[in-house]
């Protein structure tokens, strides 16, 4: 076919008015961000516009993605956590394997499936198919104390997260209610003040734990409702000793023994099973854990990895080399100079290339009718963590996107896909670094934060690019 000077020339101007227009939108960024982006056209395996794609940045919560692509490739579709019973001569043994959807009800009904009246001898809290850290290395230590960097461990009852709320009063004391099932203890020395002292005084609500009593300090706003606390459980050894205690109570079974922690010396025979709870298939943990970007069940399923690849206990360090070693053999994907400390993102140690990310979204869409992944993701205003992101609660960016988000200090990422009903529907990835705005100041105009204000360009850039 022939073309024209004048035809190529209009060609490459239509081309170029696409990337000037993500270059334009890229400079609505704070001075001194880091960005790192790459857009390819899916139908023509055309690279629109990248830039800094080698370049290794957090990757934050869109690291979820590698964790579940690997978790898919490794473990079929099917697998589940197990939590069993087994009697072992005149012990009983409570096997726990990471099952991160574990709650206390489950647990309960265990118990009532074994139809356990009184345990001779011991009851055996054996988690030893995780050992290591419970917080993976480069977890900040000023969020240790909330749910979403609950400890990752064999031990898991409701995700490990314990719920309370706390109450101001006029006479500037507070006071913090506990669910009488929750077997942790807190202490509220914190002031209850207007928004005008706190603001003067820069008194801010601050927790400290030691094991898992909880104290908080500080200064909170008064208010005319209890707020409602999260927090990660500490010790989780303690947690689960109690937490199964209380069970045996209201089941009104005797313990003649301890509860004791690791394997019994005598053998484990199928036979003895009493009781086993499994958890729901990994499709379904997949789901929740990309839509609610839980980390909890990230960590766990990484050291469960670990576990399977190497035949060895699980670890944030075999876990996350099972992760590379997994996509490298069974999907050609080359993590090799990728940075991977655990399989959340939750950690500042984490660095990865959105040249890395692409070839993982690649292969998600190549092969999104064997995997069923994509599916998984979030969309764009309508569910997960995306229903109420800034730049995603308005048409034409609302339910055009399916894509992973990733938020740590100075990080915003985007991971996924855009128009796939389109014609030329659009992979990219999004690695904002180093993103500190200067702050509003006291009684300004509120404006858009530039974040929200490039996503929103961004976005809609690309789905006039899908519909080409």
């Amino acid at each position: 076919m022939f073309f024209s000077r004048y035809t190529l020339i209009a060609l490459s101007l239509i081309s170029f008015s696409s990337i000037a227009d993500i270059k334009e939108t890229l400079s609505s960024l704070p001075s001194g961000s880091r960005t790192a982006i790459t857009v390819e056209n899916l139908q023509s395996n055309k690279i629109e516009f990248q830039q800094k794609q080698d370049e290794l940045l957090p990757p934050a919560s869109t690291l979820k993605i590698a964790t579940a692509l690997a978790a898919r490739l490794a473990l079929g579709k099917e697998f589940s956590f197990e939590t069993s019973l087994y009697k072992a001569d005149k012990d009983i043994v409570l096997t726990f394997t990471g099952d991160p959807s574990l709650s206390r009800k489950q647990l309960s009904s265990l118990f009532d499936e074994g139809d356990i009246k009184t345990i001779q001898g011991d009851l055996w809290i054996d988690g030893t198919i995780f050992t290591g850290y419970e917080r993976a290395v480069g977890w900040p230590w000023d969020i240790l104390g909330v749910c979403y960097s609950a400890p990752s461990s064999a031990l898991s009852i409701d995700e490990n997260c314990v719920q309370a709320s706390i109450t101001t009063h006029d006479d500037g004391s507070t006071r913090v209610f506990v669910p009488i099932h929750q077997p942790i203890s807190f202490s509220s020395y914190a002031k209850s003040v207007s928004k005008e002292e706190q603001k003067s005084t820069f008194c801010d609500l601050e927790l400290t734990t030691q094991g898992n009593h909880y104290e908080l300090n500080g200064c909170l706003v008064k208010r005319n409702n209890p707020l409602p606390l999260k927090f990660a459980v500490q010790d989780t050894q303690d947690f689960t000793q109690k937490t199964i205690s209380k069970i045996l109570a209201e089941h009104n079974i005797t313990l003649n023994g301890e509860v004791r922690f690791g394997k019994p010396d005598s053998p484990l025979l199928t036979d003895n099973k009493l009781a086993i709870h499994h958890s729901k298939p990994l499709m379904e943990l997949l789901d929740h854990m990309l839509k609610k970007s839980d980390n909890h069940y990230a960590d766990n399923l990484t050291k469960m990895l670990g576990h399977l690849n190497y035949q060895q206990p699980g670890s944030f360090t075999n876990g996350t080399a099972a992760i590379k070693d997994i996509l490298l053999k069974q999907a050609n994907i080359d993590l090799s100079n990728a940075v991977l400390v655990d399989g959340s993102g939750l950690s500042r140690n984490n660095r990865m290339t959105a040249n890395q990310m692409k070839s993982i979204l690649q292969y998600l869409y190549k092969y999104d009718k064997e995997l069923g992944l994509i599916d998984l993701l979030p969309t764009s205003g309508i569910d997960g963590t995306l229903k109420y992101r800034n730049s995603m609660r308005k048409e034409p960016i609302k339910g055009s996107m399916k894509s992973k988000s990733g938020s740590l200090f100075g990080s915003y990422n985007m991971a996924g896909f855009v128009g796939l009903e389109n014609q030329a529907p659009q992979l990219f990835v999004q690695f904002v670094a180093d993103y500190h705005p200067v702050a509003a100041k006291e009684g300004a105009t509120p404006v858009e934060r530039p974040i929200d204000t490039f996503e929103k360009s961004f976005y809609q850039e690309l789905i006039e690019l899908s519909k080409d």
